[in-house]
């Protein structure tokens, strides 16, 4: 039997332009056969004889080839997905997680209760916005250990906040917390659609080689 090399359906249509499963738009391999085509596929045919033509090539064991590799391709781009959505939901609970963790940090009740007693720590916590709450996080806990116990530490910070033109805008030592957690989520974000869109197109790769391999099953 003559076979036929195609590499467009413009061609696969001119070739087989007198066959009726040409007109049936809801077959599924006429979409697959237009996404195979555009991302450079070729295949080799039998002649028609009224139904669809046997497909030569690729043969089924090529497709389950790239079915594999793409499959695998997918797999890692979920499993970097899901890395991604951790860090995104860490940044974006970051606050509440620490509010609930500063609980059980005794250094945060010691805080609580200077801050209660204690007129000129309290002004001094006031100008600084000291992150307490977030004294279980390892990054900001020397500082706020430092703030409440060392006044010379306490009155230095201070003044630097007061002063500094670093805090001019802004009177927040903690603001960079705030912005590392933003700059968090906007990466994560931006990861993860870039991933979504990856993986969106490996399933319509997938789903497309699923169909011409169906097809190559057919006599």
């Amino acid at each position: 039997m003559a076979s036929h090399i195609i590499s467009s359906f413009a061609k696969f249509s001119e070739q087989f332009s007198e066959q009726p499963f040409l007109a049936d738009e809801s077959d599924e391999r006429i979409t697959a056969l237009k996404n195979y085509f555009k991302s450079g596929g070729v295949i080799s045919i039998g002649r028609s004889r009224g139904d669809w033509p046997k497909l030569i090539y690729p043969p089924p064991r090529r497709l389950k080839q790239q079915i594999k590799e793409l499959q695998e391709l997918k797999d890692k781009f979920a499993g970097q997905k899901k890395k991604w959505s951790k860090t995104h939901s860490a940044a974006e609970n970051y606050h509440l997680v620490n509010n609930v963790k500063k609980i059980a940090e005794p250094l945060y009740w010691k805080h609580m209760a200077k801050y209660a007693t204690d007129f000129d720590y309290r002004e001094d916590a006031k100008a600084v916005n000291l992150p307490a709450h977030l004294v279980a996080d390892p990054r900001w806990k020397p500082m706020v250990k430092m703030f409440i116990n060392d006044i010379e530490y306490r009155k230095n910070l201070t003044e630097t906040v007061q002063n500094s033109i670093v805090y001019k805008k802004d009177k927040r030592v903690a603001k960079y917390a705030n912005e590392l957690q933003a700059f968090r989520m906007e990466r994560s974000s931006n990861e993860i659609e870039m991933l979504d869109k990856k993986i969106s197109n490996l399933d319509k790769q997938i789903n497309t080689l699923n169909v011409i391999m169906k097809w190559s099953g057919k006599k």
